[in-house]
């Protein structure tokens, strides 16, 4: 049941991919088509990232937008619970290379410790190298920033159960469910999000797929386990982003 991939036709696809690169590529439409087609596998991203800082200082490259724009919905989220004195842990869904996990981790007044993760070694690489040359500092001085090499259907793998106070998704669902294996992947990150995340956790996901289709696959897909919200984030491009809050159910 693709009802998330049915909302938009190949040619508003198309145009939306090629407005994100604009800004990055001057020719760019072997790779356009690589990425409409591909966007579940690695090679795929190897390559864009490779090829998007050939010859040039590197840049954060943020699909959608940046952590100001998000970072309402997030840092609220890491203030401590009475009940848990342990450091928030938050993770950076397919980070590439964002300035969203480095944000979090630089303007969070509470101790975190961000993991940004990707399935691309080649983002995660660029990201560390940054982060050493520029070193970032954090808004607590107890906080912690990592860089991981990982592929998002692997999470419980990776990470123990309910070991995560917030997960951040940021484009990567819509990624999978867009290209033309990645739809069965979407699915079963959804369930190792919720595996990984205490219960006092939230799974953010920001898209600019309608709620009438995004809420109703991830209640689907979630098997009745969690609590599902949504909120406009606001207009960018003429097009519509929202964040979708998924919560685990009390068992």
């Amino acid at each position: 049941m693709a009802v998330i991939a049915s909302r938009r036709s190949p040619t508003r696809l198309l145009t939306s991919v090629r407005a994100v690169l604009s800004g990055a590529f001057r020719q760019h439409s072997s790779l356009t088509t690589d990425l409409i087609e591909n966007m579940d596998k690695k090679e795929t991203w190897d390559r864009f990232y490779r090829e998007n800082n050939v010859k040039r200082d590197f840049k954060n490259f943020e699909w959608f937008f940046g952590f100001d724009s998000v970072q309402d919905f997030i840092l609220p989220l890491l203030r401590p619970q009475p009940s848990c004195a342990t450091i928030r842990r938050v993770l950076d869904l397919g980070c590439g290379t964002s300035a969203l996990g480095p944000g979090i981790y630089k303007h969070s007044q509470w101790p975190v410790h961000v993991t940004c993760a990707d399935i691309s070694p080649v983002a995660v690489q660029l990201l560390q190298e940054q982060a050493n040359s520029k070193p970032i500092q954090p808004g607590n001085p107890s906080s912690r920033l990592t860089f991981l090499e990982l592929d998002c259907c692997r999470l419980q793998a990776r990470f123990g159960e309910q070991s995560l106070d917030v997960i951040v998704d940021k484009g990567t669902t819509d990624a999978l469910l867009r290209s033309r294996e990645g739809q069965p992947k979407a699915g079963l990150v959804l369930k190792q999000c919720l595996g990984v995340l205490r219960q006092s956790g939230c799974l953010l996901q920001f898209s600019d797929e309608d709620p009438d289709a995004r809420v109703l696959w991830l209640e689907r897909e979630s098997g009745l386990v969690a609590r599902v919200g949504v909120q406009e984030v606001g207009t960018l491009r003429g097009v519509c982003y929202y964040c979708y809050m998924i919560t685990p159910c009390a068992p």
